[in-house]
């Protein structure tokens, strides 16, 4: 199950979200409209997804995953083949809609759930680890394969050879490798973990924190620009998030059998912070701008692996899923909307604001772990009980 959840994951970012990229371009030429309207159009599809997570998260709680992630993948074909069609914005718009309800069917945090019930905690660590290694390289195998394709074929029949691609590799292998549950189960109570502290203090740490990130990924680019580098290095450079992000996901479940993740992620979030505050002061070196991506890249994968280990140490699985998915609603809100906040900021005040903003977020984010760790993790809760 776990190979055929790293190759879905890497076929699923890399289709359904990293290629969107590479058809800004041509689609804005084709269908005569504007890049920002385009790119709005994804980020309702991110929006959606968020808004589909705690749906998604109770459905798998009381069946597991098989069949929603098998539904998923053909959704998510199915929109990839509607999106090589559209002729104007609105239907772009109706498309993402679609491609939003398929990614929170079938991206990470289904595919979390469907490991943290079907592996021990001695095994759980690896098995999270091994998907998010592979799926970590979704964006280096598939940006420049999307950018092969557009060019060789037109974007049109690029998305029909992605879609069909990808169709024929996640349907069958959700459908036969995923384990489902036996019988249908009634749903948890999820009511009283949402209200307790711990929930509210995890849910202020990966929102702050996943806002940073997201600015960092939209903006690093523009801003070593606007520091002076030149186009090239400046791409080159903040290519190696997705390198480091891999890295930072090994250290930490490494560093796992010696401190509490709570900590060591803290940690990292101080580092990404300090790499903020650097950027600013040093970035218009090259050895100043290099220093300062790899400590922020330290960070950039780490919530990933850190929130479902601390969700299903804390809660137990029964109800993991259900807490995950609420959980996922304003994380992926301010995923969304961090990045459109940035942009105007740094239009009336400047980059190094921004950074000050996104040094700021990642503090936060480090405190609200150490509270955290100090005052649940010591007396965890007893997981949520089913529903009478």
């Amino acid at each position: 199950m776990i190979p055929a959840l790293a190759i879905t994951q890497t076929a699923g970012y890399g289709v359904l979200y990293y290629a969107f990229s590479v058809f800004l371009t041509p689609m804005s030429v084709s269908l005569r409209t504007g890049v920002a309207q385009l790119t709005a159009a994804m980020t309702l599809a991110v929006l959606i997804s968020g808004l589909v997570a705690p749906l998604v998260g109770r459905w798998l709680d009381r069946r597991g995953g098989r069949g929603l992630m098998t539904a998923g993948s053909v959704i998510g074909t199915l929109a990839v083949l509607a999106w090589s069609r559209v002729e104007n914005l609105p239907q772009f718009y109706a498309v993402c809609v679609a491609l939003g309800v398929a990614s929170a069917m079938v991206l990470y945090e289904a595919a979390f759930a469907v490991i943290v019930a079907w592996f021990s905690p001695a095994r759980r660590s690896g098995a999270l680890l091994a998907v998010t290694v592979v799926a970590g390289f979704a964006s280096s195998i598939f940006l420049p394969l999307t950018g092969f394709l557009v060019a060789s074929y037109g974007w049109r029949q690029a998305l029909v050879l992605l879609a069909v691609g990808y169709g024929v590799v996640s349907v069958p292998l959700h459908a036969f490798a995923v384990r489902s549950r036996t019988s249908p189960r009634l749903s948890p109570r999820v009511g009283p973990a949402l209200r307790e502290r711990p929930f509210w203090l995890l849910a202020a740490a990966f929102l702050s924190q996943t806002g940073a990130v997201a600015v960092m990924g939209v903006l690093l680019v523009t801003y070593l620009i606007a520091l002076g580098h030149s186009p090239v290095f400046a791409a080159s450079v903040a290519g190696l998030l997705g390198v480091l992000s891999v890295t930072g996901r090994v250290l930490t479940t490494g560093l796992q059998t010696r401190w509490p993740i709570a900590l060591i992620t803290a940690a990292v979030f101080t580092l990404q912070a300090t790499a903020a505050v650097l950027l600013p002061l040093v970035g218009s070196s090259v050895p100043g701008a290099v220093v300062s991506v790899v400590l922020f890249g330290l960070g950039f994968g780490v919530a990933t692996i850190a929130r479902p280990a601390l969700l299903a140490s804390r809660y137990g699985t029964a109800a993991y899923a259900s807490i995950s998915g609420a959980l996922a609603l304003p994380i992926t809100v301010a995923k969304a909307l961090a990045p459109l906040a940035a942009a105007a900021v740094a239009q009336v005040a400047g980059y190094p604001a921004v950074m000050a903003a996104v040094a700021l977020s990642c503090v936060l984010g480090a405190l609200a772990l150490v509270v955290y760790e100090r005052s649940a993790v010591g007396e965890p809760a007893d997981p949520p009980a089913p529903a009478s």
